[in-house]
């Protein structure tokens, strides 16, 4: 007698489970949500940075135009030189101390009274007003005497040149407004640099340079300060 054989197929319902399919699904959302969000992420980012580098390079132009217009300017005055790359202006021989001298004679302070709003002008500029942090008034010596001698007598130049700004002037000068007194007050420093500095020649070694300070562009919230009192007056040297 032959028996008879069953053979059993596995559930269907195994195979279909409603679950599995469910847990596919939800694997392959995360997996498209997550996508989207580092696309997203990616592009912020990118975004982030065009801006930046756009900033950046608005500002390089914007200082580059700013120093050419200050070179510009300078061709009246003989023999100073502006550097549009460190920033600098070389007064040249308009301005030179004797050795071991600080004072500034009347021919070196009319000129200094005649240039400086050139500086002012610049800064009072829309772009200037934007971009200068502040000009720094350095001196520098020769290499005769000790480094702290001549870190003093480097930083008392800087000073005289402030102090002749500041002074009374002859009957045939015009001196400077007290809006433009009140702008070197919030505009200039001084410094002494020492002979960390000289130049081949030793005169030449004793002198004065403008140094012209820029904001960063994301130094926007930083201007400004706290407001000096009311009524200060400009004193005397």
């Amino acid at each position: 007698m032959l028996s008879r054989i069953v053979l059993k197929r596995g559930g269907k319902a195994e195979g279909e489970s409603p679950f599995w399919i469910s847990f596919a699904d939800l694997m392959t959302a995360l997996m498209t949500l997550f996508l989207v969000v580092m696309a997203v992420t990616l592009v912020t980012v990118m975004e982030g940075r065009t801006q930046e580098e756009a900033k950046k390079i608005q500002r390089e132009k914007d200082i580059s135009e700013l120093m050419s217009e200050i070179e510009e300017s300078s061709r009246e005055f003989k023999a100073v030189k502006v550097n549009k790359s460190t920033y600098r202006i070389d007064l040249g021989d308009k301005v030179n101390f004797d050795s071991g001298r600080a004072d500034i004679d009347a021919a070196e302070a009319k000129f200094l009274r005649s240039y400086v709003p050139l500086l002012l002008k610049a800064q009072a500029s829309q772009i200037g007003q934007k971009w200068i942090r502040r000009i720094v008034i350095e001196g520098f010596t020769d290499q005769d005497g000790t480094y702290l001698y001549n870190l003093a007598l480097s930083l008392n130049r800087s000073k005289s040149v402030v102090c002749v700004l500041f002074a009374p002037v002859p009957s045939d000068e015009v001196a400077l407004t007290a809006g433009q007194k009140t702008q070197i007050s919030d505009l200039f420093l001084v410094g002494g640099y020492s002979f960390n500095s000289i130049r081949l020649n030793k005169a030449e070694s004793r002198r004065v340079e403008f140094k012209v300070e820029f904001w960063q562009f994301d130094d926007a919230e930083k201007k400004g300060g706290a407001a000096k009192p009311p009524g200060l007056e400009f004193g005397q040297c």
